[in-house]
């Protein structure tokens, strides 16, 4: 498959819903028109905080603690050691994460994670500034998003590729550290579609100087990124979710060498009662930012996906108030 059949296929993918969409909120501006104007707020733009990648401008609810498991398996494609004798990744893990939300108000959450994939520990704060209103007061729910995580893996995984015994090689911890940071703007169409945009930067406090011999251009600590998203409802409790990101660098531009490419990710959202499950398959080995926006590896085109789930359950951290029992009449 040709490179533009490749960009074509993308394209396709977030062109149809997008498409859609703007048919969708024309038919539904005339149906506003005569329909009395509020400010109530639109609501379930998302179902949980993520799209399955990437983050959604939903927050966890004030008093209540979102906890949940991702897992994501191994390649599925034989090209790219999947196939049979690994039953199609399912004998491999390639991240695991499990984390920890908290809903400091309705729009602040808090949380903290710890990952397999470089044994990553992050600390997250999402805020969520903007919410928009079904009159269209407000077009768009926007918010902010930052991840701070550590790498405590032991010297010689983590400085893999450097010459440890020069005189100028010193170890610092604070080489250990990354940081995302993300805006998050998003629009819900009628009742079943919602789309995101989300600019991103990252930062990250080490990496190595490999150089693009095709231009000259060397790996750099800050990367910038745009992502993409939808959830398109297809029934009560099922719906088809996605995600994109592209990684602006000139030094994985044209670069023949380059082991990168750009994190695509494809599944079905599944709702039961208080439980939201997300089945994906995405060539992302990784499952924060902080790993698979720089360090996807894998090419859908030589089976690079593999198989994956989000499980997301939230409880009720504050006391419900006892009513005291009214006396009735005896029997």
């Amino acid at each position: 498959m040709t490179l533009f059949n490749k960009k074509t296929i993308i394209a396709f993918l977030f062109a149809v819903p997008v498409t859609a969409a703007f048919a969708q909120d024309d038919l539904l501006s005339l149906a506003d028109s005569a329909a009395p104007k509020t400010h109530d707020k639109v609501i379930a733009t998302f179902k949980t905080s993520k799209v399955i990648n990437a983050q959604s401008t939903e927050t966890v609810k004030k008093g209540t603690m979102d906890f949940r498991v991702t897992h994501r398996f191994g390649n599925i494609g034989t090209e790219s050691g999947g196939g049979g004798h690994t039953l199609y990744g399912f004998d491999n893990s390639t991240d695991i994460r499990i984390s920890f939300d908290f809903g400091i108000t309705d729009n602040l959450t808090l949380g903290v994670a710890r990952s397999k994939m470089n044994e990553m520990i992050d600390g997250l704060v999402k805020y969520r500034f903007l919410t928009q209103t079904t009159d269209n007061h407000i077009p768009l729910s926007m918010a902010l998003y930052g991840d701070m995580s550590y790498n405590p893996q032991t010297a010689d995984q983590f400085y893999n590729g450097v010459d440890q015994t020069s005189s100028k090689f010193k170890h610092n911890d604070v080489h250990r550290f990354s940081y995302v940071t993300q805006l998050l703007l998003a629009r819900k169409f009628g009742s079943r579609l919602s789309i995101e945009l989300i600019p991103t930067y990252q930062h990250r406090n080490f990496v190595l100087a490999n150089v693009n011999a095709d231009n000259g251009s060397e790996e750099t600590n800050d990367l910038f990124a745009i992502g993409g998203g939808f959830r398109l409802k297809l029934t009560k409790r099922v719906a088809l979710i996605a995600d994109y990101f592209y990684t602006f660098s000139e030094y994985r531009t044209n670069n023949s060498a380059s082991p990168f490419f750009n994190p695509l990710a494809i599944g079905v959202e599944i709702e039961t009662g208080g439980h939201v499950f997300h089945l994906n398959f995405t060539n992302a080995s990784g499952i924060i930012e902080n790993n698979y926006i720089p360090n996807t590896t894998d090419n859908w085109l030589k089976g690079g996906y593999k198989f994956g789930f989000n499980i997301s359950r939230v409880f009720n951290l504050t006391k419900k108030k006892k009513h005291a029992a009214v006396p009735g009449p005896k029997g």
